[in-house]
């Protein structure tokens, strides 16, 4: 008998230390969720329910224990007013959510990655409300001008060619759409990548590439909404993480017309430097630097958190036909316009379009392109990221070039596409002008014109 009671009490700090540890709890705050990260010592069961009145998320852990206390703060969360754990008689460590509204609970569990170690992802989202529309569409009724000013004219480079009438096209003065259709607006999702616990690359100085490149997404949000015909969508308007899955089918929930993914590069050798643009490769990377991005970039679903064992219908889509014509062939020529821009605020790392198998270029019914902003692993180059001024230099560049293929390549439902004027006998330019309420600069500039010069039959663009 003396010798069990000793065997067991021998045995109750090999017990104690074998409990799982809850080494860190972190929070991220997005707009309709919030997600909870567990940093633990080693796999653990687990279960997650709800409470009403008040409205309260349960998580227990069977033999865990916490190693720090619990985050005094929501991080500004909507729904999370607050943590609180206790430990239960049966080694069951309990962690109460505090919630402001009726939430749903998802959890899942990630396995060690680099630096990381087994993680608990408990994603809550607010249910019992609609989920709200960012920047609902608008209906434009007023002129597009080209704003003055070198930071928003468009590249030289990259003008559009005036477009001459199409064979059997009526002769009127004005193509318009039917007064019962309104036009559309034009829809951009605005891609900033990495987020969360996933800080993207990170600078020689400590710049954390989620950082910088959130704010020249905003940037370029702000330049979109004040472009009359088109309507920015954030797919994340925080620090918190999306999945690169996610990312797609927030984009193709709000039918955007075009997705942007801006990033910052990193690469083994701190010389490299400049802007790069990218779009899907149909059979593999263009260099290996694409090749080295694309992997790096890619690995984000290990280090942001997403249950890689759900493999919906939207990952078969995606993996299907990804090389559908009309949509390589919008994305390519997106992209060259956005190049052409980007030549302008500084170096590019090359003079062409670069190829990549980036996961969040892979829809195939949306024109997509990934813009690598600078090298934040080169030092002069993190610099110019934190610079304020240079990335609204950055964010001019892409409106520019967004403004330019849309411009050129009007989508028929869109408001866009009713500003063109078809060329009668006995039309002037400055007549055209006049009666669009535009100068004779915007006119020439948006048809690439060098005189007043215009015969019958010819399209203008209206700017």
């Amino acid at each position: 008998m003396k010798r069990i009671i000793y065997f067991l009490l021998c045995l109750v700090p090999v017990l104690a230390f074998a409990r799982v540890q809850v080494q860190d709890v972190r929070v991220w705050s997005a707009e309709e969720k919030t997600r909870l990260v567990l940093d633990l010592s080693a796999p653990v069961q687990h279960r997650v329910f709800t409470l009403a009145s008040p409205h309260r998320i349960v998580i227990d852990l069977a033999n865990t224990r916490l190693t720090q206390p619990l985050p005094s703060n929501s991080h500004n969360s909507k729904l999370l007013r607050g943590l609180r754990s206790a430990n239960k008689s049966t080694g069951i460590l309990r962690i109460v959510l505090e919630l402001s509204h009726a939430a749903r609970a998802k959890s899942f569990s990630l396995k060690p990655y680099k630096n990381h170690s087994h993680r608990l992802v408990v994603d809550l989202t607010r249910t019992g409300k609609k989920k709200s529309q960012k920047n609902p569409v608008q209906t434009v009724t007023t002129t597009h001008k080209i704003k003055a000013g070198s930071d928003n004219k468009t590249p030289t480079n990259s003008a559009p060619q005036r477009v001459k009438r199409e064979k059997n096209q009526p002769k009127s003065t004005t193509i318009v759409a039917a007064a019962r259709d309104k036009p559309r607006d034009i829809v951009i999702a605005i891609d900033a990548g990495h987020g969360g616990e996933d800080p993207g690359a990170i600078g020689p100085q400590g710049t954390q590439e989620k950082q910088v490149v959130l704010a020249i997404a905003q940037k370029l949000a702000r330049l979109l909404e004040r472009e009359p015909g088109m309507r920015p969508v954030m797919i994340r308007t925080g620090d918190y993480y999306v999945g690169l899955r996610e990312r797609i089918n927030e984009a193709r929930q709000h039918k955007a017309d075009l997705f942007i993914s801006i990033h910052a590069d990193a690469f083994t050798h701190p010389k490299a430097r400049g802007s790069s643009v990218y779009i899907l490769s149909e059979k593999g990377a263009s260099s290996e630097a694409a090749r080295y991005l694309a992997q790096r970039e890619n690995e984000s679903e290990f280090i942001g958190g997403v249950n890689l064992n759900e493999k919906g219908d939207l990952l078969a889509r995606v993996l299907l036909d990804l090389s559908q014509t009309s949509t390589h062939e919008a994305s390519l020529e997106i992209a060259d316009t956005l190049l052409a821009g980007l030549k302008n605020v500084g170096q590019v790392h090359s003079q062409h379009v670069q190829h990549a198998g980036f996961a969040v270029l892979k829809s195939p019914d949306i024109p997509s392109v990934l813009i690598e902003t600078a090298f934040i692993s080169n030092p002069h180059e993190e610099r110019q990221l934190r610079s304020q001024h240079h990335q609204q230099q950055l964010a001019n560049a892409m409106i520019n070039g967004i403004r330019y293929y849309f411009y050129s390549n009007p989508l028929p439902d869109t408001f866009l596409a009713q500003r063109r004027h078809i060329i009668n006998r006995g039309d002037t330019l400055s007549g055209v002008a006049q009666h669009y309420d535009v100068s004779l600069n915007q006119l020439r500039l948006a048809n690439d014109l060098k005189g007043d010069r215009i015969q019958v039959g010819d399209i203008l663009l209206i700017p």
